[in-house]
């Protein structure tokens, strides 16, 4: 982790420290929300002023992933596979127009033996890795 968060400045020496406390934390539990990441409320809240602090942004925490990335690629003399992804986020909403229309799905099985036919709404994000 601290090769990934080493090209970061958050601008005070703590905040850098906190993020990479909170990066290892998350690395142990990926896909968990906060609190089971965070296992306690004092770490949990510790998490959410993180965010809410000013000096900390999306921008200044992946500089370090940037700059580790870019050292990554010169250190290499043979291919590199840039990997794409979309991921979808789905939300349940009457009237899809107000977030986005995705797809429409096929549900489960009506007693008359019909598909049930769904429209999703969200977003779709897609996402580079190195």
């Amino acid at each position: 982790m601290e090769t990934e968060t080493s090209g970061c400045d958050l601008g005070d020496a703590r905040l850098n420290r906190r993020l990479g406390s909170m990066l290892t934390a998350l690395a142990e539990r990926p896909g968990k929300s906060l609190p089971t990441a965070f296992q306690d409320w004092s770490n949990t809240k510790a998490a959410y002023r993180f965010f809410a602090n000013g000096n900390v942004s999306e921008d200044k925490i992946l500089e370090g992933n940037f700059s580790a990335s870019r050292l990554r690629f010169q250190a290499t003399t043979g291919p590199i596979l840039i990997l794409q992804d979309t991921t979808e986020f789905s939300f349940t909403r009457t009237a899809p127009e107000k977030i986005g229309f995705t797809k429409t799905s096929t549900g489960r099985k009506e007693k008359d033996g019909r598909f049930r036919q769904h429209t999703l709404c969200g977003l779709l994000r897609h996402a580079r890795t190195c």
